[in-house]
């Protein structure tokens, strides 16, 4: 399929992961892809990967999500050099785990900023292009731990509030031919995952009804529907990809 040829994509947190992924997917559907990333090395050796792998266009820049200037500078590099940013994908994030009484204020304020306030950056600097153009696709990150999670307060308040902002922005974009949608993924096979210690690692796995893990790609699968032509009648939803854990069930 093709869905995206003709179509920008701009990916925060792209260099590896599940931006990875999603960079992969969208590239392999006729993209062109920005992506940005707090690894500046990585989004470059991303992005001439993507181009060695599918042809077409991308671009890899360093770009701190907190920092609305940096923002604006890559979507401006972006839509100049690749076209008008048709799709923004928030993916950027960063853990500073702790119980919440051990949590320092600067814990606290890095996640709330590279999740939520990174997110709000990226929405603000492509909205007023998108509804000028009568069309845009806007995703972000959230967790199947928004709905609380042991030890994470920083994390899930930041999640949380990723879906109190996409359903927001969600109502204020639909007349202009925009929707806004989340992604709460479950326990995906990615760095953070692989360094959780095997009795852990099984506890939580047992907890999953379709009984495995799932793979980077299963997020691209579901990113690259949202973010499509298809999706167009889906705005302001939180789709969990996580193979059934939130029906009901806890992860602690």
């Amino acid at each position: 399929m093709q869905r995206y040829a003709g179509r920008t994509v701009a990916i925060t947190g792209g260099a590896r992961g599940l931006g990875r992924a999603m960079a992969e997917r969208f590239a392999a559907e006729g993209a062109a892809v920005a992506i940005a990333d707090a690894d500046g090395t990585g989004a470059e050796d991303a992005a001439r990967e993507l181009i060695a792998a599918h042809g077409g266009q991308a671009l890899g820049d360093r770009v701190d999500v907190t920092v609305a200037a940096e923002v604006e500078a890559w979507i401006a590099r972006a839509s100049a050099e690749l076209g008008a940013v048709d799709v923004l994908v928030n993916n950027a994030g960063i853990l500073r785990d702790g119980r919440v009484e051990q949590t320092s204020d600067e814990d606290w304020q890095a996640v709330i900023d590279v999740h939520l306030t990174g997110a709000f950056h990226g929405i603000r600097a492509v909205l007023p292009s998108m509804k000028e153009r009568g069309y845009g696709r806007i995703l972000s990150f959230s967790s199947m731990s928004w709905r609380g999670n042991f030890g994470q307060a920083n994390y899930v308040a930041a999640k949380a509030g990723i879906v109190g902002l996409t359903r927001g922005v969600a109502l204020e974009a639909a007349r202009h031919g925009v929707t806004v949608n989340a992604i709460a993924p479950g326990l995906i096979e990615t760095q953070m995952l692989a360094s959780m210690n095997g009795p852990a690692r099984e506890k939580l796995t047992a907890k999953i009804p379709v009984g495995h893990t799932g793979d980077p790609t299963d997020i691209a699968a579901a990113a690259a529907f949202l973010c499509s032509e298809e999706a167009r009648y889906v705005t302001g939803v939180v789709l969990d990809v996580d193979g059934g854990i939130g029906i009901g069930s806890s992860i602690r």
